[in-house]
This record gives C-alpha cells, structure tokens and sequence, in this order.
C-alpha cells in the first residue's frame, strides 16, 4: 500500500471486514425485527425495536461507506480527498448516532406505553372473558325462557283449542284476529282464512245490535255472560252467552278484545219446552174441566135440536133456524173433542205399528186431492225401519194434522215432502214434514204449539191442531221440533222411540 506502512494491513483489512459485517448485521436484525412484527403488528415494542435496528443500520451503513472510502482514497493516494469528505462523513456519523441514542432514550417512555398497552390488554381480556361468560348465561337463560314460553303457548293454545266454548281474539278495529276450531264449527265456517280479519260482532252478531255490544264493551272495558244471537254462515240462529274483555296496551290505549261465546242454544229450547210443557199441562186441566162442563149440555142442545127439526115444516124459517142452531152446536161439540184429546182425557191404546205403513196411509186419504191442487208429496221413506209403539189412530192424527198445515201454507203449487228414517242414536226413528210455503216468522215460532194460536183467518181453524199434536207426541215419549224461514218454508220434524228389541240388537 502507497503511504501506510505494509504492519497497518491488518488492522485496515479489519476495519473493513468489520464495517461490512456491521451492515449486514444491522440489516439483518432489521428483517429480523420486520417478521417479528408481521406476526404481532399491534405489539409496540417490535415497532421501537425496528426503529432502533433501523437506526443502527443507518449508522452502520453511514460509518462503515466511510471507513471504505477512506482507505480506498488513502490506498489511492488520495489522501487530500479524504481530509475534504472527512468533516461530512463525521458530521453524519455523528447525526446517525444522535439518531440511535435519541431512539434508546425513548425505549422507558415505549416500555411504560407497552405496560399501560398490557394492563389494558389484560383488562380487555377480563372484559371479553366475562362478557362471554354473560352471553353464554345470557344464551342459556334465553334459551330456558324460550323453552318455558314455548311450553306455555303451547299448554294455552291447547287450551284455546280444545276449549268446548267459542274463544276469539279481536283487533282494535273488531276485525277477527283468531278463532278456536270450535267457533269454526258452530259458525259452520271452513277454515280460519274465510273469516280471519273480517268485522267479528257485525259479520255474526244479529240480536242485540253488534254496534251496542262493542259500545258497551268499549265502555265497561268487560262484559259478562250478556245473552246474544249468532247467525251461522248456514243463516242458522245461535243463542249464547258472551263474555269478553278489552286488550290493553302498556299506555292504556285500547288494542282489541277477547272473549268467549258459550253456546246455550239447546238449553233455552229445553227451557221452552219445560215452560210449554207447563202451560200445557195447566191449559190441559182448564180444558178437560170446561169441556167436561159444557159436554153434556151441548148434547142435550143438539139432541132437542134434532127434535124440534123433526117437527118443523120443511122450508119454513123455523126449520132454516133450527139448522143454524144445529151447525153451530156440531162445531162447538168439535171444538170440546178437541179439548178433551188435547187434555189427553181419552183413552190411548198403544200397539207396535210400521211407521211408513202409518205415512203411507195418510198420504192415501189427500194425495189425489192435492194433485188437483198442484201439490205434489215427495216420499222419503227409509227401510226396514224398527216398529214404533204407539196409539195409530192418534199417530195418523198427527200426521195428517202436519200435512194439511203444510198444505195450508203453501199458496199455489209446491211440493210436499216425507221423510222417515232412523236417528242418529238408533233409539228413535225421525218422521219429518218439509213445505215449499210462506214459511213463519221466527218472532212467533215458539207461540205455534199454544192452545187457541193460530195465523189462520178467523173461520179456518180452532188453534188447537198443533197443541193436540204436541200432546200426543209427549204422550209418546217423543219431541217434535220445526224450523223456518220466512219465504222459504217450514219443516217439521217428529222424533219417537223406535222398539226396544231394535235398541238391543243394534
């Protein structure tokens, strides 16, 4: 080497071996730190670290360019070139250094920040720890209470469902939210979208007037077993009791009802049968004593008639007059058999009889005549049906009562139909009468089996054919019901005890 002395050799090749070995080191332990980081990026300390390394290898690079410079400018003879870059590659040496040592003073400000960082870490785990535990409890208790609540919808829909009475669940408007099977099938409705948000009360209610029911309800905020008519989906009339409460939202405001409608149909005809049965029984005392009184009288009047008119001379006004006597005493002595079989005074003689045979011979005595009046009389006979035992002449009675009824309402043509089969309980056989006449309002249906009850004009009828009726089927053990409709006829229906032995086999 020109200028340095050949014992320096070493220590040069040294110098430079170590300047190279300090970049590479310091460049290495700034990859180093680099991956550190990429696998905790949010660590603090990598990133002091990479800054520190970072300035390490800026100073090392700055110092160790120098070294080699130097001895390569020396090497070359280049001495005065070095003695010029000398001041600046010190002066950034220097500024390198500064660099690093201003990094290092900042390592306990970092720390202290990396500590604080753990100690929220460590909280935020605790947080994150319990918050888990909560929502796991949380989860756990939601899915309990869902459980409860699903086995409680469950056990109250069950009941709503199997509920024998009629439960609906209103809006705020009385348009139908819900309704249990049973209301479905007294309403004689198919399913629950057939009537599901349509107006409940003014949709079924006919008596009282739906508006003043849900005025009430609105103003009580409840009603109690109010006594109410239905109309069925068939046009069938249903009595009940309703009882219904209004909803309530968490500020007051009113949301809707629910209620219960619990069908007393069947009860209210039973009551009517026991008070007509009453009425009957009292009217039947009162009329077996009168007709008891003015019996004999009558016939000493028509006996002392038909004497007089055997002396009377032939066209004379005497003899016209005798005649009137004598018809108005025929009718009066009718009027008291009429009485005494609607009191059941006389003797009943009951023998198994067929039905239809008894049908078919009343049908004999009035169907030419009606086919002259274009009636026709449809029959609707079943079968091998079981005896009945009963009075025949008083059953024919009966019939024969119900036929010309039906024949009276009928104005014009029409038909007439008989039905006879055996009831649903197979204990009773079932005879009923069906017209295509006016029909009859139904404000005076229950007044049609009261003695002296007729709509018949003054003349055409003593009032009495459907009580006697009444009373012979009662005296029968059996029931006899009628359903009508204005413009659309009536029919009459006839239940009696079908023979014991056909009780046994079936």
């Amino acid at each position: 080497m020109r200028g340095e002395p050949l014992s320096f050799a070493p220590v040069i090749l040294v110098d430079i071996l170590g300047s190279t070995l300090m970049v590479v080191f310091s460049l290495l332990c700034v990859l180093h730190v680099v991956s550190f980081k990429r696998q905790d990026p949010r660590n603090i300390l990598w990133t002091y670290l990479l800054w520190f390394c970072s300035g390490l290898m800026v100073f090392a690079v700055s110092r160790s360019i120098g070294h080699i410079i130097k001895h390569i400018l020396v090497f070359a003879d280049m001495k005065y070139a070095w003695v010029a870059l000398r001041p600046f590659s010190g002066a950034l040496n220097t500024l390198t250094f500064v660099l690093v040592g201003g990094i290092t003073l900042f390592f306990e400000r970092i720390y202290a920040i990396y500590q604080e960082m753990e100690k929220d870490q460590t909280s935020l785990e605790a947080a994150y720890n319990k918050i888990q535990e909560l929502n796991i409890g949380l989860e756990r208790r939601v899915e309990e209470r869902s459980k409860e609540l699903l086995a409680s919808e469950k056990k109250y829909r069950q009941l709503f469902e199997n509920s024998k009475d009629l439960l609906f669940i209103c809006n705020e408007k009385g348009e139908l939210v819900d309704i249990n099977d049973t209301g479905l099938e007294l309403l004689k409705l198919s399913g629950r979208s057939e009537v599901l948000g349509q107006p409940f009360f003014s949709s079924f209610f006919i008596d009282p007037d739906p508006r003043l029911i849900q005025k009430e309800l609105m103003e009580k905020q409840h009603l109690k077993d109010v006594e109410v008519v239905l109309r069925t989906r068939d046009r069938e009339e249903v009595t009940g009791l309703l009882s219904a409460t209004a909803r309530k939202s968490k500020s007051g405001a009113v949301e809707g009802c629910e209620g219960t409608f619990k069908d007393i149909t069947r009860r209210k005809q039973m009551e009517r049968q026991l008070l007509q049965a009453d009425k009957l029984a009292s009217l039947g005392q009162l009329s077996a004593g009168v007709a008891h009184e003015i019996n004999n009288p009558l016939g000493l009047i028509l006996g002392y008639t038909h004497l007089l008119l055997k002396t009377a001379e032939p066209g004379s006004q005497n003899e016209e007059d005798l005649k009137i006597i004598e018809k108005h005493a025929i009718n009066c002595k009718k009027i008291v058999e009429d009485l005494l079989k609607f009191s059941r005074s006389t003797g009943t003689q009951k023998t198994p009889s067929n039905l239809n045979e008894l049908l078919n011979e009343v049908i004999s005595v009035v169907e030419n005549k009606f086919k002259l009046e274009n009636v026709s009389i449809i029959k609707q006979f079943e079968e091998n049906l079981p005896e009945i035992t009963v009075d025949s002449n008083k059953m024919k009675q009966v019939f024969m009562n119900l036929i010309m009824n039906a024949r009276q309402a009928i104005e014009g043509s029409g038909t007439i139909t008989l039905a006879s089969s055996l009831a649903a309980d197979g204990r009773h056989v079932r005879i009923s009468v069906t017209d295509t006449g006016s029909g009859i309002d139904g404000s005076i249906l229950h007044k049609i089996f009261d003695p002296f009850f007729t709509t018949k004009p003054t003349g055409m009828g003593t009032g009495l054919g459907l009580s006697v009726s009444y009373g012979i089927i009662k005296d029968h053990d059996g029931e006899i019901q009628v359903k009508s409709e204005v413009g659309e006829g009536s029919t009459f229906t006839v239940l009696l005890p079908a023979e014991k032995n056909h009780h046994e086999r079936s």
